[in-house]
Parts: C-alpha cells; sequence; structure tokens
C-alpha cells in the first residue's frame, strides 16, 4: 500500500511463508544472533515489534518481573556493550530480553547516520521501556514519541491497545491524527469529523443480503418444527466456511436469516397465529471462556484479538435480544471464528495468502500488528499520505 520495500526478519517458519507467499522479502532468522553488517548503510527505517508473550494479559506477564533485566540490557546495548548472555540466564522468560533487542541494532546503525526513522510496537506494558528508548533516541538527535494508541481509532475493527515509540531524525515525531472514533463526530470549520469506530458486521459484511450471519445449526423451536438443515449437515458447511468456500444466500423464509447483523429464528407451532413469531439472536464475539473474557455485539469492534492455548479461542455465540409468546427458541450453537474472520478483524485482506493450518494462522494474526494502523504509523515518515479510498475492508 505504501510502494515501500522492507526486509523482514522472522522466525517462525510459517509466517515466513505467508511473506513470502505475499512477495515480501524475509530472512528466517534469530533476531538475537543475526549480524548487524548487512545492513549498515543500506537502509532508511527500522521497525521493531519484539514478541508479546512475555507481557502479554494472555500470558503469565513474566516479561513485568523480567523488566529491570531489559532495562538494564537497553542501557547497556546503547553504549556498545553486550551483557545479553548473563541478562538472559536470570530472566524468568527468555522472550522478555528480545524487547531490548531494537537497541542492538539502532547502536550499529546509528554510527553509520542511521536509521531516519523509527517504529516500534508492543502491549501496553512496555510502555516504560519505550520511554527508555525515546530517551537515548532524543541524544542521538532523534525527535521521539511514545504513547498508547488504540487501533479502533484509525479505522480497525478492533479495539487494540498497543505501545508504540515513533522517532525520527528529519521530522517531529507525533501520533497520526485518528480517523475514527466510538461516536461519529460532525464536520467543523476545523474539518471533517471522525467517522464512527468500525464494527465487526461492518468489516465482516454481515446483515447484508449476500452474507448470513454465522450460524448453519438452527433446530426447530418448542413446537418441534424442522431442522433448516439435513442432520450432519452442520459440519460440513462449517468445515467449508473455514475454507472460504461457504456463502449461501438463506431464502428470505428460510428458518434462518441475515436481520441487520442478526439470527431470527422462527418458532414452529401448530397455531398459525403464531407461526411467524421470531425470536432474535445478537452474535457475540467472546475472546475466551474466562470470566473476565472480553464480549463484543456485532454492532461493535471487536476485542483485542489474540490465540494460543485452548481457552484463548474467540468464539462466536448468540444471545436472545426479543422473546416470543411461546417462550424462546434454543440458541444457536456457539462456533468459533474462523482464521479469514481473524484476519479480516486485523484488516488484512480476505484473499491474504496465510500459510499453515488453522492454529499456525491464528498465531500470525493474533501476533501481527493491524495493517491499517501501521499505515498510519509509517505514512508521515515515508512522505506519504492516505485518504479513506487507500483502505478497503473486505466485505
Amino acid at each position: 500500500m505504501l510502494g515501500v520495500r522492507d526486509v523482514g526478519l522472522e522466525w517462525d517458519e510459517w509466517a515466513c511463508k505467508t511473506r513470502a507467499a505475499a512477495g515480501q522479502l524475509t530472512i528466517r532468522a534469530d533476531v538475537a544472533a543475526y549480524p548487524l553488517w548487512p545492513f549498515l548503510g543500506r537502509i532508511t527505517g527500522l521497525i521493531a515489534s519484539p514478541p508479546c508473550q512475555a507481557w502479554s494479559m494472555a500470558g503469565k506477564r513474566l516479561g513485568l518481573l523480567d523488566q529491570p533485566l531489559v532495562h538494564q540490557a537497553v542501557a547497556d546495548l546503547a553504549k556498545g556493550l553486550d551483557t545479553r548472555e548473563q541478562l538472559l540466564a536470570a530472566c524468568r522468560d527468555p522472550r522478555s530480553l528480545l524487547a531490548a533487542e531494537p537497541m542492538r541494532y539502532l547502536h550499529a546503525l546509528h554510527q553509520h547516520g542511521q536509521p531516519e526513522w523509527v517504529a516500534m510496537e508492543e502491549v501496553p506494558d512496555v510502555l516504560p521501556l519505550w520511554r527508555q528508548y525515546a530517551a537515548i533516541l532524543r541524544t542521538w538527535g532523534y525527535s521521539a514519541w511514545t504513547g498508547i494508541l488504540n487501533a479502533a481509532d484509525y479505522g480497525v475493527p478492533q479495539t487494540r491497545r498497543r505501545a508504540i515509540l515513533l522517532a525520527s531524525r528529519t521530522r517531529t515525531a507525533e501520533p497520526p491524527p485518528p480517523t475514527h472514533a466510538k461516536l461519529a463526530e460532525p464536520d467543523s470549520l476545523f474539518g471533517p469529523g471522525r467517522a464512527r469506530w468500525i464494527s465487526m458486521a461492518e468489516a465482516l459484511g454481515w446483515g447484508a443480503t449476500d452474507r448470513p450471519v454465522p450460524t448453519v445449526c438452527a433446530g426447530g423451536g418448542p413446537g418441534g418444527g424442522p431442522e433448516p438443515f439435513p442432520s450432519g449437515s452442520r459440519k460440513t458447511l462449517s468445515d467449508a466456511r473455514d475454507r472460504g468456500t461457504w456463502k449461501p444466500h438463506p431464502p428470505v423464509n428460510s428458518p434462518v436469516g441475515a436481520v441487520d447483523g442478526r439470527a431470527e429464528r422462527i418458532v414452529h407451532t401448530e397455531h398459525p397465529a403464531v407461526q411467524a413469531t421470531p425470536t432474535v439472536w445478537r452474535w457475540t464475539l467472546r475472546s475466551n471462556n474466562q470470566a473476565h473474557a472480553t464480549v463484543r455485539t456485532i454492532d461493535e469492534p471487536a476485542g483485542t484479538l489474540f490465540f494460543g492455548h485452548r481457552a484463548n479461542a474467540c468464539v462466536w455465540q448468540a444471545e436472545p435480544t426479543l422473546s416470543t409468546p411461546t417462550g424462546t427458541a434454543p440458541a444457536p450453537d456457539p462456533i468459533r471464528i474462523t482464521a479469514a474472520e481473524a484476519g479480516i478483524l486485523q484488516t488484512f485482506p480476505a484473499d491474504y495468502p496465510w500459510q499453515g493450518n488453522k492454529g499456525q494462522i491464528f498465531s500470525q494474526v493474533g501476533n501481527a500488528v493491524p495493517p491499517r494502523l501501521a499505515a498510519h504509523l509509517l505514512a508521515p515518515h515515508l512522505g506519504k499520505s492516505l485518504t479513506p479510498d487507500d483502505f478497503t475492508l473486505a466485505a
């Protein structure tokens, strides 16, 4: 989108294969062991997004306990002192020290007047570390900014909050102006107002006439009505959805239909007066099966997507929004979010060439910076300007 060539350093095999399929040059390597000389005098920018598992709310957060060691590593590397081996031996999570690794690159590049700009991303708890980086970069002649940004404020259908560092030798480092807000804003004398946050339904195209809500499992109501799909068909259709090939168009009189992004289930009885009385279900996305899980309705952005062990699976489930005189029809069975849906909610194109099995793809999606947020962060440093026409959310 930005028309700039990048070289990626990535450890994960399947992330490398995905990047290759997308036409991006990638070196599969351990960034902590890769030599720095190939880049000296040859790059203009550095993007660093260290693994977040050691710091994330979804994990054990041992990175917080290791934080003093990481700060020490950054301070040492900024002086050209490599104490990583000793500090790594004391870390409770070996991944923690990878958050100091960008300073090894920055120190070496700084000796050659590089890079022109820097962009770094991590979970919010890493913000104090980014402030340490910023303080060092300012002594090297950079303008630097650090803070927490919400991806939803930049058109991502997900309220993903991340600690960001931006630095530049040639321009004032500052966050890009938000383009979206929780509530739409009117235009004013100072310019156009921000658009409303993009919802999951809008991003996924749910509620449109050619796309059903995510259910294939509507059974009969209390009156014993027929199932809309033959026995055993649910798994077949679900499997097809995972492959991105199932796009049925429910007929108008189908027991399951799309009603403004909600699932409508007809309660079948023998009495004609109540034959067509609906029970309306509103679909929600639940981030895991824990009591404090984030639950969002489809007319809202998703919560932060993360994937890993089974408890972290994101699941679509339905909640009733209307009861009928004859009782509430059975709720549709929960279904798992597909990899394609997860990618779209991260603002990857619907046809992005993900490589690997579902688990490997989910891991890549959860680890990624939303491309739409990344474009806003990088565009000013690349001399680019973005308009809404530059972004197309798949429907």
